[in-house]
């Protein structure tokens, strides 16, 4: 049986107020229930439809399209996507792909987009896989819900399957926190908290131990980096606790 991985969040609604991270985490529901219920709307938030319609978002799908690009011309590999979600990104990267991802109604959706690939329902803090097995592990708009000794975690099971890490995440904007706990309203108006950092594309490199810029947009943020490094390096997202910011997103 493969054992589920827990994404962390927490916090409430009030912009204003600043919370910690040990007490906001246990009013939340499991982040897994989070992405199994979001999971037929996920996409809605790539595509700019349903509650995304009415977003004012400027050069977002021309940028969406630049960083699908960019996914599009890494190289072919053996890859490894952690938290896969509904494959939107994964159907892009080239080689011999496996993915995995905490929710079957994540994985339901991107099994047809992925005929070719090995699909598994797994933790991606302890990933069910071979040391050494990928040559890259990739992951989009996962690494930013991390809290300090998630990072730490998935890090070191990073270095252990594959030499190489490619993030893809949310860019820093000037209407967020570039770290915040997050109150997400769905279609169906369930509401959960969730834990969400912003990066630089420098800032991200840094923080992985020294990678490559892949691509540094107003959205979107992409960074290669050796794993070894990114291990090594381990730093805080910041001192003190992160506000609250109610949201919608990745």
């Amino acid at each position: 049986m493969w054992r589920r991985s827990r994404r962390i969040g927490g916090g409430g609604s009030r912009p204003s107020r600043r919370v910690g991270g040990g007490g906001s985490r246990a009013i939340l529901r499991p982040m897994k229930g989070y992405y199994d219920t979001r999971a037929p709307e996920y996409d809605e938030w790539y595509l700019g439809v349903g509650r995304f319609a009415e977003r004012d978002r400027p050069g977002w799908d021309l940028e969406l399209d630049v960083l699908v690009r960019a996914v599009a011309a890494l190289a072919a590999a053996r890859t490894l996507d952690v938290a896969c979600g509904t494959a939107f990104l994964t159907r892009h990267l080239r080689g011999e792909i496996a993915a995995i991802d905490a929710s079957p109604q994540m994985l339901a959706i991107a099994r047809p987009r992925l005929p070719s690939a090995t699909l598994v329902q797994g933790d991606a803090l302890h990933l069910p896989f071979d040391d050494g097995e990928f040559d890259r592990v990739f992951t989009g708009h996962f690494y930013g819900h991390l809290i300090e000794r998630e990072r730490e975690a998935f890090l070191a099971e990073a270095g252990r399957v594959a030499n190489e890490l490619v993030v893809v995440d949310s860019a820093v904007r000037p209407d967020h926190e570039r770290e915040e706990w997050q109150e997400r309203i769905l279609n169906d108006g369930s509401r959960f908290q969730v834990y969400k950092r912003y990066f630089e594309a420098d800032g991200l490199a840094a923080e992985l131990g020294g990678g490559a810029v892949l691509h540094a947009g107003d959205w979107f943020v992409m960074v290669s980096a050796r794993v070894q490094a990114a291990r090594a390096s381990r730093r805080r997202a910041g001192p003190g606790g992160a506000r609250v910011h109610a949201a919608r997103g990745s």
